[in-house]
């Protein structure tokens, strides 16, 4: 059974239901130093609030508070329900050490010892 609501009941639940997303999310996006709260992360994307969402496309940095997750190459897909959805066309995890060009051994020492003079 499909249940048919007024306008103003939609747009009143549209509206509840972005607000708790905001709340429920510590996921940012900066973009030229402008910060725009991520509403959801998904495997293919993510969405921003509509009425605060200009329409990205390039380089942008991901963040979960003050952690930087992702370096992302996007475009804007399409707005539905208040929501500005953007595609990944890269996510590029960021690593906390440069990427090694050789091989560690597994049996390696730890670290070496001298002798004190």
């Amino acid at each position: 059974m499909e249940a048919v609501l007024s306008k103003e009941v939609q747009a009143g639940l549209d509206a509840a239901r972005l607000e708790s997303l905001r709340k429920a999310s510590r996921l940012r996006v900066d973009v030229d130093g402008q910060l725009y709260p991520v509403l959801r992360l998904e495997k293919t994307g993510f969405t921003i609030a509509a009425e605060n969402a200009p329409h990205l496309r390039g380089l942008v940095d991901l963040y979960d508070g003050a952690n930087h997750l992702f370096q992302c190459l996007i475009v804007a897909s399409e707005e539905e329900a208040g929501e500005m959805r953007y595609e990944f066309k890269r996510a590029t995890a960021v690593a906390s050490a440069a990427a090694l060009d050789f091989e560690k051994a597994t049996d390696a020492p730890v670290a070496l010892i001298t002798k004190a003079r």
